[in-house]
């Protein structure tokens, strides 16, 4: 689980990407950032389990379910296009931005 600092600094970073914008159309601990119209993350910022879904490519999403145990299918979202990263510090901050830079300019190319 990421620390408060930690997390903060990755609503920073979603936050920061261009035309992004932050909206919590379900519930308080669920935010979701897009571009345009254009959703490329849901962060789930619940005490009991923190998480990420993001946009990613087909091929990409199944190396990084084998590869790694927190990296699952889209959770209630298309399994296909999207992963569900449990934010348990498996995978470094490094890693995470990367993913998120790669579902930013998906949905980018969508919009």
């Amino acid at each position: 689980m990421l620390t408060n600092s930690e997390l903060k600094d990755l609503r920073k970073y979603l936050s920061r990407l261009k035309g992004s914008s932050m909206t919590k159309p379900f519930t308080k601990t669920l935010l979701v950032f897009s571009v345009g119209e254009t959703a490329f993350a849901y962060l789930e910022t619940g005490k009991q389990i923190q998480r990420l879904s993001l946009r990613s490519d087909p091929v990409l999403s199944e190396f990084l379910k084998e590869r790694y145990e927190e990296v699952l299918p889209g959770q209630k979202l298309d399994q296909r296009k999207w992963i569900t990263v449990i934010l348990s510090g498996q995978l470094s901050f490094e890693e995470i931005t990367a993913l998120i830079d790669q579902s930013y300019q998906l949905a980018q190319s969508e919009a």
